[in-house]
């Protein structure tokens, strides 16, 4: 087993395509049966592989799940996108592959609610290695907007940057309302547009 410039064991790679078949897999039975459910036994019978290959590759549950939402096909990462405007990237990144209307990272994200409200150790993980890339690429579609000056200079861009997710989550979640196209373009065109020119007079 190897050792990283970190002193981070680095766990033996499955071979050929069954790691990405295992990612697939477990991504699937989150979204079944939600992350306390899941065991590393389903995991294994879904995906047709011994536990004692999981167990090689991932020690821990939490490992494999962060593991498998952060690189499996099932829930991809959305592209880096430059439309030109923010209402064209922001369509672009939250209707697209790996989008809010991509049904798989929705039902994957529901499966996994209650977890990290209570499990420090996955909450960690799926903060650093799950949110972390996505908010980048968000994080850059809104320096790209302050550049244009489509972006008010009173405005707090941390805080705008945020608010889709939380207003679509809070439709899926809280009041059950399935995120579609015409939801996001309803917030990008009467919360995000509007907070972003601040208190210019349009």
């Amino acid at each position: 087993m190897k050792v990283d410039n970190a002193g981070v064991r680095q766990r033996p790679r499955v071979e050929g395509g069954r790691e990405d078949e295992i990612l697939d897999a477990t991504v699937a039975v989150v979204a079944d049966l939600g992350y306390d459910r899941l065991t590393m036994d389903a995991v294994a019978t879904a995906a047709k592989a011994s536990k004692a290959t999981l167990y090689r590759r991932w020690s821990t549950k939490a490992e494999l799940v962060v593991d498998a939402i952060s690189r499996a096909k099932g829930c991809p990462m959305p592209e880096e996108v430059d439309t030109g405007s923010l209402r064209g990237d922001l369509i672009s990144m939250a209707c697209g592959a790996g989008g809010f209307t991509d049904e798989l990272p929705m039902s994957v994200i529901a499966g996994l609610l209650t977890a990290l409200h209570r499990d420090a150790e996955l909450q960690q993980a799926f903060r650093e290695r799950f949110l972390a890339p996505r908010q980048a690429l968000t994080n850059k579609v809104y320096e790209r907007a302050v550049e244009r000056g489509e972006i008010a200079p009173d405005v707090d861009v941390d805080l705008l940057s945020v608010t889709l997710p939380a207003v679509i989550i809070h439709h899926a979640y809280i009041l059950g309302v399935e995120p579609t196209d015409e939801l996001i373009l309803r917030v990008i065109d009467n919360v995000i547009l509007p907070a972003a020119r601040g208190s210019q007079v349009s």
